[in-house]
């Protein structure tokens, strides 16, 4: 894992320090049949089908890009990597993610426009 010094995280308060995440234990001690189904769900969404694990991670990656999770980025990042993702296939997606993102700013920007 990547310490906070190296990734920017908030050293202060802890938020999204990737340390946080081993308290998702927590969330199933609490709510257990939420979580296990939350992590059934994940599991079968993420696993090789149709579409190579690959490319839903970087598929992963980009969403996590366009929701700004830090601990998404990270982890589907890394593992896009460690399924033979190239820093070319990694960078085209970001772009594309952005590109999105920007679209949908554009056009719900049209909505500010007065007489239209």
């Amino acid at each position: 894992m990547t310490n906070a010094t190296t990734t920017g995280m908030d050293q202060t308060t802890g938020l999204y320090d990737l340390a946080n995440l081993a308290k998702m234990k927590d969330l199933g001690t609490h709510a257990p049949e939420a979580m296990k189904a939350f992590v059934a769900f994940d599991k079968a969404a993420l696993a090789a089908g149709a579409i190579p694990v690959k490319y839903k991670e970087l598929m992963a990656m980009a969403v996590a890009f366009t929701t700004q999770c830090p601990y998404c980025i990270e982890l589907h990042t890394s593992k896009a990597r460690e399924y033979g993702a190239s820093e070319a296939e990694i960078a085209e997606s970001v772009l594309v993610a952005a590109a999105l993102r920007a679209g949908g700013a554009i056009t719900h920007g049209t909505h500010a426009l007065k007489g239209i």
